[in-house]
């Protein structure tokens, strides 16, 4: 169970620090972690809930809410607030049957978000404990690591440890069943890939409702008893690489979009501490490897995962790193390449959908039952992706099978055209290729940019890269992309902006 993992760190790590809270200026001990999740957990227990809402940034507060709701029992659901902290608050109670939600005032201002039914502060709970409360946790937390477990909710590993939402960039989102054995097993095997010891430290900008915020930049470190140096906002690039300068982590964990934002105000020299810069969530561009290397020379390791796989199905080797591929299988994942139609195996080299089996595969999708045996069999799930299988077990992902589309006959893959759109486009501007019906053709490629550019002479260099069916047929400027709380372009709702552009 993660909660007992961690109170074990806490015994064994004491008085080092648990968290560097950026964002308030605090710093938390593992004791004092300990002794403030107990005194929450015992809160949480009061509300008799099997659910609670997490609505909290990145912040030390955020990781004891999530410990404390383990404790008592409950099963944490992380809300997603950069997509609409309102409605999705309001989704998740329906969707997983709770009332309360943790939350903080100072967000909700942030966001204009107003104060709904079953909102707790956890700034009021955290001044509401009294002398007496807080001597009895601190007597708990003294107590052997074997005595204190005793204490809190038991459970068993295949229970449900937390409630994420997919990011509905193609469809509304999903509840994913994370298990504690799932989540504890992507851990170990992160562990194992990358030979992290309980001396790194952690930078954790991403959000703890983002998969990959949740499992590798708070429970990993928790698990090891690292330092986590937390900021609740990555877009705020500047204080990021001002912070990744002066407090120096060993592991930086990151979206391709982040990993460039941090990359522009850094100067040479300040990211010297960085052992290990690994991005996931999205294709990493060429030009922004190329960029680290030459400003900090620093090799971006890429990975591949899911929400429903908690998150990392694969990931490079940092000492066998292929620049393009997503790596290898971490430990105790399979990846099977199969046909589309037929549903086999297909041979090394040959591209197909993507299969993945091992721990790390969630229970289920809350309330949809349907919707989990179409994506699960025989404890295979079924990603939703294109790729390929080298001689070596590295996988290359070709995208997403929802992002291909049929023109003139041919299947053609938008991930490919963005792909080398990039390759030529200024490193500014910003690209996403939608599909527009054509009764014709079947469908258009439109492109749309975040800056104005020769479309001729990009035509022109697009037609040596792309074959004729692949090469987009208009390009729309807008402002800027929508996008996802992990910073990626959000498709459905580029998608929406386009398809609106041509209804106008």
């Amino acid at each position: 169970m993660l909660h007992l993992q961690f109170i074990q760190s806490a015994k064994r790590s004491g008085s080092k620090l648990a968290f560097i809270d950026r964002s308030t200026g605090r710093d938390v001990a593992y004791k004092q972690a300990l002794i403030g999740s107990l005194l929450l957990a015992k809160k949480f227990r009061g509300y008799g809930e099997r659910y609670i809402g997490i609505l909290l940034p990145n912040s030390a507060g955020c990781g004891l809410a999530i410990v404390a709701a383990q404790m008592a029992g409950a099963i944490p659901v992380m809300i997603n607030y950069s997509t609409g902290a309102q409605a999705n608050s309001l989704f998740a109670q329906e969707k997983c049957g709770f009332k309360t939600i943790i939350t903080s005032r100072n967000l909700l201002k942030k966001l204009e978000c107003p104060e709904l039914d079953g909102m707790v502060f956890l700034e009021d709970l955290m001044a509401g404990f009294n002398t007496g409360q807080k001597l009895l946790a601190a007597l708990q937390a003294s107590l052997p690591a074997p005595l204190l477990k005793a204490l809190v909710h038991r459970g068993k590993p295949e229970d449900t440890a937390v409630i994420m939402f997919t990011s509905g960039s193609e469809k509304a989102p999903k509840a994913v069943e994370l298990t504690h054995k799932g989540i504890l097993s992507n851990v170990e095997g992160i562990v194992e890939r990358f030979q992290i010891t309980s001396d790194d430290v952690m930078l954790s900008v991403l959000p703890a409702f983002h998969v990959f915020g949740f499992t590798v930049t708070l429970w990993l470190p928790l698990c090891l008893g690292q330092s986590i140096i937390t900021y609740a906002n990555p877009l705020e690039f500047k204080n990021v690489a001002r912070i990744i300068r002066d407090d120096k982590p060993t592991l930086v964990v990151g979206t391709p979009y982040f990993l460039l934002g941090f990359l522009r105000p850094s100067e040479s020299g300040d990211f010297a501490s960085i052992r290990y810069l690994i991005a996931g969530a999205d294709k990493t561009p060429d030009a922004l490897r190329e960029a680290y290397r030459e400003k900090h020379n620093l090799d971006i390791i890429e990975g591949y995962g899911a929400t429903e796989t908690s998150p990392v199905i694969a990931a490079n080797p940092p000492e066998a790193n292929r620049p393009g591929s997503v790596g290898t299988a971490l430990k105790g994942v399979e990846i099977r390449i199969i046909d589309l139609v037929s549903g086999a195996d297909l041979p090394i080299g040959q591209e197909g959908k993507v299969m993945v089996r091992g721990d790390m595969v969630m229970k289920g999708y809350l309330g949809d039952v349907e919707e989990t045996s179409l994506r699960i069999e025989d404890g295979w799930y079924e990603t939703g992706d294109m790729g390929v299988l080298d001689k070596d077990g590295y996988l290359w992902h070709r995208g997403r099978l929802k992002r291909f589309v049929k023109v003139g006959g041919e299947m053609v893959s938008l991930v490919q055209v963005e792909s080398e759109l990039e390759k030529v486009l200024p490193s500014e501007i910003e690209c996403c290729a939608v599909e527009i019906p054509d009764s014709k053709k079947g469908a258009n490629i439109v492109v749309a940019l975040t800056g104005e550019v020769d479309r001729k002479e990009l035509q022109n260099l697009l037609a040596k890269r792309l074959p004729a069916v692949a090469m987009p047929r208009q390009y729309l400027v807008f402002a800027e992309l929508p996008k996802m709380g992990s910073g990626k372009i959000d498709f459905r709702g580029t998608t929406d902006l386009v398809r609106q552009h041509f209804e106008m």
